[in-house]
C-alpha cells in the first residue's frame, strides 16, 4: 500500500469502500446501545437481587454472581480465539449476539416477583429523583466511603492497566501466549476470590473484608514495575492476580452492604448513583495513564496505579464501614 492510499480524506474512504462510513457508524451506533443496556441492566439485576435471594443472603448471592462471571471472563477469551480461527470473526459475533440473546430469555423465566414500593403521593419529576439518589447514596455515611472508595480504586486501576500491557511488551519481551498467560491469572484470581468472598466475609465481618482486601493484596501490583525479564515476571503474575482476588472479595462485601443499607424504592436509584461516581473515574484514569506513560514511562505509571489502588482501602477504613460485622444491618431511608 502506497503512501497516496494511506493518506485518503474520510470522504474519499468511503467512495473507495462503498457504504464504509455507514457501516462504520452503525458500529458505532451499536456499540452505544450496547453500553447503554449494560448499564440498565447492571443496575437492575443489583437491585431486584435483595427480593431473589433475601436480604439475609446477599454475600453468598453477590458471591454466586461472582464466580459465575470469573468464569465467563476465563472461558469466554478461550472460545472465541479457536471459533474466529475457524468460522471467522463476523460469524462468531452471530453466535455471541444468539447467546446475549438466550441469557435475555432464561432472565425472562425468573418467576420470582418482584414487591412493587410503595407509589408516593406525588409523581416526582426524572430530575428529583435523581437528586433523591444522590443525596441518599452520599449523605449515608457507609454509603459514601465504599462510592469513593470505589472510585479512587477504579481510577488507579484503569491508570495501571494504560501502560500495563506496554510494560509487558516493551520490559519483560513477553509474547502473546505469555501476555495471555499473564490475564488468564488474573482471571483465575477472580474465581478464587468469588469462591471465598461469602467465607472471608464469615470470618472477618463485612467491613474489615471491605477495607482490608486492598489493603492486602494492592500493594502486591508493585511487583509488576519492579519485574525484570525471569523469575521475578512469575512473581508480579502472581501478584496481578491477587488484585483481581482482593477485588472481587471486596465488590462481593461491599455490594451486599450497600444493599442491605438501602430500602427496596432507593434500590435502583442508589446503584445507578454508585456507578455515576465510582465510574466516572475510568476515563480520566485512562487520559492520566496515558499521560503518565509519555511523560515518565511504563514502569513509573504502574507505581502510581499500584499506589493509588492501596489507598482506596482509606475513604472505608476512615469510616464506620471498619466496625460492620453482618450482613444484618439497619435499613435506613431518607
Amino acid at each position: 500500500m502506497t503512501d497516496e492510499e494511506l493518506d485518503v480524506p474520510a470522504g474519499a474512504l468511503g467512495q473507495r469502500l462503498p457504504g464504509g462510513g455507514r457501516q462504520i457508524q452503525g458500529l458505532y451506533a451499536v456499540a452505544l446501545v450496547h453500553g447503554t443496556l449494560t448499564v440498565f441492566f447492571d443496575v437492575a439485576y443489583l437491585s431486584y437481587l435483595p427480593h431473589l435471594v433475601g436480604r439475609g443472603h446477599l454475600v453468598e448471592g453477590n458471591a454466586k454472581l461472582s464466580a459465575i462471571r470469573s468464569v465467563t471472563s476465563i472461558g469466554g477469551p478461550a472460545v472465541a480465539g479457536p471459533l474466529v480461527g475457524w468460522v471467522g470473526a463476523p460469524v462468531t459475533l452471530v453466535a455471541s449476539s444468539v447467546g446475549m440473546a438466550l441469557s435475555g430469555l432464561l432472565a425472562s423465566r425468573i418467576r420470582t416477583a418482584e414487591q412493587r414500593p410503595e407509589a408516593p403521593e406525588s409523581h416526582p419529576r426524572l430530575r428529583q429523583e435523581v437528586r433523591d439518589g444522590l443525596k441518599f447514596a452520599l449523605t449515608h455515611p457507609v454509603l459514601r466511603a465504599t462510592i469513593c472508595g470505589d472510585a479512587l480504586f477504579n481510577l488507579s486501576l484503569v491508570l495501571y492497566q494504560s501502560m500495563l500491557l506496554v510494560f509487558l511488551e516493551r520490559e519483560l519481551g513477553l509474547g502473546p501466549f505469555a501476555v495471555g498467560l499473564v490475564f488468564s491469572g488474573m482471571g483465575c484470581g477472580a474465581l478464587l476470590g468469588a469462591l471465598l468472598a461469602a467465607r472471608i466475609s464469615r470470618r472477618l465481618g463485612q467491613g474489615s473484608a471491605i477495607w482490608l482486601a486492598p489493603l492486602v493484596t494492592c500493594p502486591l501490583t508493585a511487583l509488576m514495575p519492579a519485574a525484570r525479564p525471569g523469575w521475578s515476571a512469575c512473581a508480579a503474575a502472581v501478584g496481578l492476580a491477587a488484585l483481581s482476588l482482593g477485588g472481587v472479595v471486596r465488590v462481593v462485601a461491599q455490594s451486599s452492604v450497600q444493599q442491605a443499607l438501602t430500602p427496596d424504592r432507593l434500590l435502583g436509584r442508589m446503584g445507578a448513583t454508585a456507578r455515576f461516581v465510582s465510574w466516572a473515574g475510568l476515563p480520566l484514569g485512562g487520559v492520566l495513564g496515558a499521560a503518565s506513560g509519555s511523560a515518565f514511562g511504563a514502569a513509573a505509571t504502574l507505581w502510581i496505579g499500584a499506589v493509588g489502588m492501596t489507598l482506596s482501602f482509606l475513604p472505608t477504613f476512615l469510616s464506620p464501614v471498619r466496625t460492620l460485622r453482618t450482613a444484618s444491618l439497619p435499613v435506613t431511608d431518607l
